[in-house]
């Protein structure tokens, strides 16, 4: 590995959180004798990331990716562990971090909604000390890559969700960082708008070899831009390695589903499984120990194909079957796996 942007060892994060039954004389005795159970949010997270590395930190809803991301920019302290970013410790020295890192979460937009988003480019060159000249230099050229000057200095609710996160992803690259956070973004937006945002991430990757860590529940934002994976779940690690090795070892299947321009007979093809036919379409199960999916393709052919799409498991899928081959495997030998690049 390169030299290391970011490093993780041993970190934990655990919350009390306050429990409470229903009903009046429930709340005076919460309030009276509080009664908490405690949450391992993350739980002994280790992992390096190079500098320039594109990284997809993934997992189901409440693994603890969020509770990661905010104690690596700082916003929350570990219960343990400790972590460094660009050499800084993010919770004891977040205000000199502050000016080597970018973030943009999906949700929680950064742009004054209400104002054009130069106004806050403008704003952002301010709160970071940015010289006057460099400022100008570096927003042009970021208005240019990312092909937003004729919206520059529309008001932000006017916007489309894709120009939107265009300009929220410059924001976040006024001051040149070194380590950028995307969380989900690319989330709501439609397929041409994502193929654009994956497309600019990309580039400006390559471009000023800016480390990210990419966190989505969609695949095409991980396969489209990172090689290496880690996946938590229950705010453990359970894999970390190359996306393609968990494509090998984990997806079992593909959906295929086909639209047909005329009714056809019912359909038999050796390793899949028909979920549904109907007169016009089929929704086809691939087992991928027995059939290619090229193959399956071929022998669609044959039937008056109008539309074809092929899915991957949902996210939360592969992470159930990784979590399950692991549960099975240290059931075997009493041995839990760590993580690797040739899983």
């Amino acid at each position: 590995m390169s030299k290391k942007a970011i490093s993780v060892s041993h970190l934990t994060k655990r919350f009390d959180a306050k429990l409470k039954e229903p009903g009046f004389w429930n709340s005076v005795r919460s309030i009276v004798r509080p009664k908490f159970k405690r949450i391992d949010a993350v739980k002994n997270l280790s992992f390096d990331v190079g500098e320039g590395e594109i990284l997809a930190f993934i997992g189901p809803n409440g693994a603890g990716k969020s509770t990661t991301i905010k104690m690596l920019t700082g916003i929350l302290y570990p219960t343990s562990g400790s972590a460094k970013v660009m050499g800084f410790t993010p919770w004891s020295q977040r205000k000199k971090m502050a000016y080597r890192v970018g973030c943009i979460f999906g949700q929680k937009p950064q742009l004054w909604y209400h104002l054009p988003a130069q106004d806050t480019f403008d704003l952002l060159a301010k709160i970071y000390d940015l010289d006057e000249g460099s400022y100008q230099k570096r927003v042009k050229e970021l208005i240019e890559q990312f092909d937003i000057a004729e919206i520059v200095k529309i008001p932000v609710r006017k916007l489309s969700l894709g120009q939107r996160m265009r300009c929220e992803i410059v924001g976040s690259l006024i001051h040149k960082p070194d380590v950028l956070f995307l969380d989900e973004p690319t989330i709501g937006l439609d397929v041409v708008a994502k193929a654009r945002i994956r497309s600019i991430i990309k580039k400006m990757n390559e471009k000023e070899g800016t480390t990210i860590i990419l966190t989505s529940h969609d695949m095409g934002d991980i396969e489209k831009l990172c090689k290496r994976a880690i996946i938590i779940n229950e705010g453990k690690m359970i894999y970390d390695g190359k996306l393609s090795a968990l494509r090998r070892k984990y997806i079992k299947v593909k959906t295929i589903n086909a639209k047909f321009s005329d009714r056809v007979l019912p359909i038999k093809i050796p390793g899949v499984t028909v979920l549904k036919q109907v007169d016009f379409g089929a929704k086809l199960e691939v087992d991928l120990k027995k059939a290619k999916v090229g193959d399956v393709l071929a022998a669609l052919n044959k039937f008056p194909v109008e539309d074809i799409t092929i899915t991957d498991p949902e996210m939360e899928e592969i992470i159930a079957m990784i979590a399950s081959a692991i549960g099975a495997d240290s059931a075997g030998d009493g041995v839990r796996p760590g993580p690797t690049d040739d899983l």
